[in-house]
Order: C-alpha cells, then structure tokens, then sequence
C-alpha cells in the first residue's frame, strides 16, 4: 500500500488460526510491521510443521491491505485475528478482523490451498449489522478424518462471534452471516373466548411481538476471571455431547479477582446444546490455561489468546497468542476422550 518494501512481521506475531493440511499444522499468523501510526500494520502470513512446535514462515503474507475494494475497511489497521477452519467440500474458509484504524468488522475469505485468497468482504453484508463492530468469527466444525471440519446443525453452518458480549449467526454457505436475533421486548396477554374449548378451556393467549435486536448468548460473570468481556477462540467443536467453545476471558479492574491482573486474558470453555447451539448447559469456572510470569510481558502484558485449534498425532493441540508478541502451544487430552470440556490441558511450549 505505501509503495516501499518493508518487513511486514519484524516486531510481532500473534493470535495464530491453525488446520491440519497434507499432514502439517498450518497457522495463519497474525504479523505486524513497525510502520506508520500505529507502529505496526497487521497482515496474515503462512507457518507450516511437521511437528507443530517448530514452524517455516512463508516470506510473504498471504492475506493483506492492498489495492481493491476492500482498501478503506483494512488500511492502515490491517488484517487481525485469523481463525480458519476446513470447508467439506473443499477448501478453506478463513474469518479475520479488517480494521481501518478505528473500527474492527468481521469479514471472510476462501482458499484452496491456505496460500491463495479470495476476500468476500463483511461477514455480515446484507444485513443491518454490516457496519456493527464485530470480531472473533468461531465457526462450529466436527472431527471428520481426523480434521476439524466446518459442520451444519439443523441445516446450516454456526458461528460463534462478538467481542464483550457472544452471539451467534447463522450461514448456508459459509461466506455470508445472518445473525441471531431475537425480540428485544415481547409481551401477551390472555383472552376468554367462550366459543373455544382447548388445552386452556376457553383462555387463549395473544402474543405481541416487540423490536428485534441481537440475541446475546453468554457473557462476562462478576468476580470471575471474565468479568470484563468473553471473546470466541478457535473453532468450535461439535462432539456428542455438545458444542465444545473455548472462549477468552478479561479479567475486570474492579469486580473480577484478585488473583489475576486487570485486563489480563485467559481461556475458559462452554459446552452449548448440540440441538441448540445457542443453550449454555456448561461452563468451566476458572481458566483451563494461566498466564505464566515469563509470558506476560509483550506488547500488550498479561494476554493468553486462545484462536487455533487441531486435532494432530492423537491429540488437541490449542495455539495461543502471547502478549500480542508471539506465539506458544499446549497439548491437550486425546481425542479419543469426549468432549473436550476439561481442564486437562498442559505441555505448554513456545511455537
């Protein structure tokens, strides 16, 4: 965009999205410059492995500002956040931050070989919330040949999204999102009907329908590590038993707990309703991962972010962000255990 040649990953790489692909770990990082007004511009590059601890980082990002019609949504912010999930028929769909340096919007991309890119733009076009601040786009997916795959549920695909408060949305291409909404103030009232004789005798009940808004699904808890926001991490899991999220959680300056900094990120879990991906039926009480002292110092301290997960050699592997700086892995139980909904998760590892 400006012309001139520049290391476009010379001061940070964080927050990975991660697919098993011909049978490596492949991230898509999120790399930032030293250039321009917010000292580091954000672009998506490509990590591949063979054993997901050490990685070759393509010399060139794969998803970036550039000159189409998306230039006023991703510059000079950049591209943020990648999380990517495998299609079933094919291919791969990445969900990611556009940010022109003042607002953040949910916007997807299709690939057939993580290299190449097409950009599909807003998650959301077409719908009021087009425009709405939106990040973290965790697609729902399902084990299937030992790769997560993006998964329908009653006939469409789920995403999980939001950044304070989590909605979902719904798609039945995977491109374009529709999100939940729901009547922001309905109300009722019974009538008597003396001709009527049903479940009720002769009462029936009126339903008056009020203004829609966004359906909020879960959010921050008072004195809990995610008192201040809960964010989506990687992927979601289907398993049978329920819709496995692993979410990231910001501990609150005033009512969250003392035994975690303010504003300090760490990763939780929900456990939704396979029959209604928006019923919360579960939800770990403290982070499953903890900010450990020599990891917190960065450029933005105290943040374990949760974003890419893979089932690999037997078992989960949960790529994290650290500090907005680098990258760090841990390896979880085995997939043959079901669900994932535990705080087993150790073997934590730079990447």
């Amino acid at each position: 965009m400006s012309g001139t040649a520049l290391d476009w990953a010379a001061k940070d790489i964080f927050n990975p999205g991660a697919v098993v692909h011909d049978g490596h770990i492949c991230l898509l990082v999120r790399g930032e410059d030293s250039v321009g007004r917010y000292a580091g511009t954000s672009r998506i590059g490509l990590a591949t492995s063979r054993d997901g601890l050490h990685f070759d980082l393509d010399p060139e990002p794969v998803l970036f500002p550039a000159d189409d019609r998306w230039q006023a949504w991703e510059w000079p912010g950049g591209l943020e956040d990648p999380r990517v999930v495998a299609a079933p028929d094919g291919g791969y769909v990445c969900t990611y931050t556009a940010f022109d340096g003042k607002v953040g919007c949910l916007f997807v991309a299709t690939s057939p070989d993580l290299r190449h890119w097409t950009k599909h733009g807003p998650a959301f076009a077409g719908s009021p919330y087009v425009r709405r601040p939106t990040k973290s786009g965790a697609i729902v997916t399902t084990l299937d040949g030992g790769r997560l795959v993006a998964a329908k549920i009653d006939g469409v695909y789920w995403m999980y999204w939001g950044e304070g408060m989590i909605f979902a949305a719904t798609s039945t291409d995977l491109v374009r999102w529709t999100p939940v909404e729901s009547e922001t103030a309905p109300d009722r009232y019974l009538s008597w009907d003396p001709s009527l004789k049903g479940p009720m005798g002769h009462w029936t009940i009126d339903r008056i329908e009020g203004p829609k808004g966004l359906r909020a699904i879960a959010g921050p808890r008072r004195h809990r590590f995610d008192s201040l926001l809960t964010e989506p991490g990687p992927p979601a899991v289907l398993t049978q038993d329920g819709v496995v999220l692993i979410y990231n959680g910001t501990n609150h300056f005033e009512g969250g707990v003392g035994d975690t900094p303010p504003l300090a990120y760490q990763p939780g879990q929900f456990l939704f309703d396979a029959h209604d991906p928006m019923a919360v039926v579960g939800r770990l009480a403290e982070p499953f991962l903890r900010i450990d002292p020599a990891e917190a110092q960065g450029q933005v301290g105290n943040v374990c972010f949760a974003e890419g997960l893979v089932a690999f050699e037997g078992r989960w592997w949960l790529f994290v962000g650290l500090a907005d700086s680098r990258l760090g892995v841990s390896r979880g139980p085995t997939i043959t255990r079901s669900p994932i909904f535990s705080s087993v998760w150790n073997d934590g590892d730079p990447a």
